[in-house]
C-alpha cells in the first residue's frame, strides 16, 4: 500500500498518508497527490488506488474544477518531481568543501584543514532541504557550506605559505652557517 502526499487547498504540501487516512483527511477527487513512483502530481481522482475513496461522492463538477484551479494557482511544488520551481537551487559548495578537506590534508597533514568536513555536512544538506521544499533552510546551509570550505581553504593557504616560509629559512639558514664555516676554515 502506498503513502501519499497532498496539496491542501492553500498550497501546502502534507503527508504522508495511506489511502485510507486520506479519507479521514477530506481529500477531494480534484485534490493533487503525489507517491513515490510517481513522474508528476496527479489528481486523486486520477490514480487507481484512491478511485474507491470518491464512489458515491457528490461533487459538483464545477465546483470540483473551481478546487482544482484555486489548488493550481497555489501550488508550488516541494518535491524534485514538480512541474515547476520558483526558485532555483542555492549553490551546493560540495565540490568544493571536499577539495579544501582532502586535499591539503594529502599534502601538508594539516589537521586544521578537516575543518571542512563542517562544509561538506552543510553542503550535503543543501540539495535535501531544497526538494523539501524549504527554500529558507536551503540558503542557509548554502552560506553556512560556502563559510566553513572557505575558512578551510584560508587555513590550507596558511600551511603552504608557512611550508615555504619555513623551507626559505632552512635555506638561508643553513647557507648562513655554511658561510660562516667557510669563514673560519680560512
Amino acid at each position: 500500500m502506498n503513502r501519499y502526499f497532498y496539496i491542501d487547498i492553500e498550497g501546502k504540501q502534507k503527508g504522508t498518508f495511506s489511502p485510507d487516512e486520506l479519507r479521514d483527511e477530506h481529500v477531494k477527487p480534484e485534490t493533487l497527490v503525489w507517491t513515490q513512483g510517481m513522474e508528476q502530481w496527479k489528481r486523486a481522482d486520477e490514480v487507481a488506488e484512491l478511485s474507491t475513496l470518491f464512489t458515491g461522492s457528490s461533487y459538483a463538477p464545477e465546483t470540483a474544477m473551481a478546487g482544482q484551479m484555486q489548488q493550481a494557482q497555489a501550488y508550488r511544488p516541494a518535491t524534485p518531481y514538480g512541474s515547476q520551481t520558483l526558485q532555483p537551487m542555492p549553490k551546493t559548495w560540495l565540490v568544493e568543501s571536499i577539495l579544501v578537506t582532502i586535499l591539503p590534508f594529502i599534502l601538508c597533514s594539516s589537521f586544521l584543514s578537516l575543518l571542512g568536513i563542517i562544509g561538506i555536512v552543510y553542503a550535503a544538506q543543501v540539495e535535501s532541504f531544497f526538494n523539501r521544499g524549504d527554500y529558507a533552510a536551503s540558503a542557509e546551509a548554502s552560506r553556512s557550506a560556502a563559510k566553513w570550505t572557505k575558512i578551510a581553504m584560508w587555513i590550507a593557504i596558511g600551511w603552504v605559505l608557512l611550508i615555504i616560509v619555513t623551507v626559505i629559512l632552512v635555506f638561508v639558514f643553513v647557507g648562513s652557517v655554511a658561510g660562516i664555516g667557510e669563514l673560519l676554515n680560512t
